[in-house]
């Protein structure tokens, strides 16, 4: 990965263009969402979201990125034991899969990164159950995202919300700030000691991404040196949004707005509205 390296508060202009950059990033995800269904490639998904991103005559973040070698595709679609950055291609879909879609988006320089995972057709209680702990672990960090919280108060409410539910949380891959750059600090990973860590500050903006296994927290990167994978074969789930820190709480840059765009499939408009619960009412083992 490549890192920017400081801490970057972002100005109220700054603020409004990440938030276009993350309501165009929403259309594309929930694109390639309404694109998932049993027999389809990958492909295909991520020809959907790609669509949407020209459409609106913004730019994909990830198409090219560095690495072993520039990044191929759009999006990053990864299947069942695939965690992250699965390659896009001919595997098409089966009925019982979970398949975990990351988009990024780049509006006049500034990027908006969100993910979330689906299941194809019917599938498995278990899977549906690491789905929703996933997507609740996403919403327990983003609660922490306020003024008078450190880093690790939100670390830890994703890493409490995962384990006390029988799942592991990744160690090798984080969430991140985000900007102007895909990649800055800080790093916040996916477990951690609350009260400890950096303090939260106004203009921080971070893509928050609980990376959630149902068997052990150990992974691997396969030979197309991109995807990664959890090394005892079981299933996995990811879930992202970018969120800004503000005088009034956390900002969910990467949701849809209501008002403009066209409402989500009724089993993820707490996701794509961005829903929180009252601050005081904070997500619980």
């Amino acid at each position: 990965m490549v890192w920017h390296r400081g801490v970057v508060l972002k100005s109220e202009r700054e603020l409004a263009l990440m938030r276009e950059a993350g309501r165009v990033n929403a259309l594309a995800l929930l694109a390639a969402l309404k694109a998932v269904r049993p027999g389809v490639r990958t492909a295909d998904i991520d020809a959907a979201a790609a669509e949407v991103i020209h459409k609106h005559g913004a730019k994909p973040a990830f198409l090219g990125y560095p690495g072993a070698y520039p990044y191929p595709a759009v999006t990053t679609i990864s299947v069942n034991e695939e965690l992250v950055h699965g390659i896009p291609g001919k595997r098409r879909l089966d009925e019982g899969d979970i398949v975990s879609i990351d988009v990024g988006t780049i509006v006049e320089g500034y990027v908006g990164d969100s993910a979330l995972t689906v299941g194809v057709g019917d599938i498995p209680p278990q899977a549906q159950s690491l789905i929703d702990v996933t997507e609740g672990a996403l919403f327990a960090g983003i609660q922490r995202m306020r003024l008078g919280m450190r880093a690790g108060d939100v670390s830890a409410a994703i890493q409490t919300h995962v384990e006390s539910r029988g799942f592991n949380v990744v160690r090798e891959y984080t969430g991140h700030g985000v900007g102007r750059n895909m990649h800055e600090d800080p790093q916040i990973p996916n477990y951690g000691i609350a009260m400890r860590g950096m303090p939260l500050k106004v203009g921080m903006t971070i893509a928050l991404e609980p990376m959630v296994l149902a068997g052990r927290p150990e992974v691997r990167v396969l030979a197309d040196q991109w995807t990664v994978a959890s090394t005892d074969g079981q299933r996995t789930a990811h879930f992202e949004h970018t969120v800004a820190v503000t005088e009034n709480g956390p900002w969910i840059l990467t949701a849809l707005d209501t008002d403009l765009d066209e409402p989500a499939a009724l089993r993820y408009n707490d996701y794509f509205a961005g829903r929180l619960e009252p601050a005081g009412e904070l997500s619980k083992p």
